[in-house]
């Protein structure tokens, strides 16, 4: 058994216990787990709700608004678009004033979908505010946009 560059278990805890990107991981995917089964009913994940409510504008958004909004690249983007366009909530067009680009719009189902949502949202919402207590909320949105 080699003793090259072992590190101790202490260090492990240490980590365990300190690492930002490992706490915020955590509280990401709980969320995600609570917003998803609130929403499961609708048949819908917390990701595509905010994809759909990122399309909720008066015009036609573009590929590159869409995906720096959801700090993604486009080829997620992409995919994450087809089981929504499949569902036809969401359409896609090609940009008048750019043929190599695309326009993106919900639907009038889309529409009436996220308005369905947006209670269940808004209800769930409620709810982790109140885990945060007062002034959490806040002060945790305006901690976390300090990373970038």
């Amino acid at each position: 058994m080699s003793n090259l560059n072992v590190i101790p278990f202490s260090t492990t805890i240490h980590v365990r216990d300190t690492c930002l990107c490992l706490h915020v991981q955590r509280a990401a995917r709980a969320l995600a787990r609570k917003f998803d089964q609130a929403l499961r009913p609708l048949g819908l994940t917390n990701g595509q709700f905010s994809l759909l409510m990122s399309l909720n504008r008066p015009q036609p958004a573009t590929m590159g608004s869409v995906a720096s909004l959801l700090d993604m690249d486009r080829t997620t983007l992409t995919a994450a678009l087809k089981p929504l366009q499949r569902r036809g909530l969401v359409e896609s067009a090609a940009d008048p004033k750019d043929a190599r680009s695309r326009l993106l719009s919900l639907t009038d189902e889309g529409r009436k979908l996220l308005a369905e949502a947006l209670p269940i949202w808004t209800s769930t919402h409620a709810e982790v505010d109140a885990m945060l207590g007062e002034g959490g909320p806040g002060r945790l949105r305006g901690d976390l946009a300090q990373i970038k």
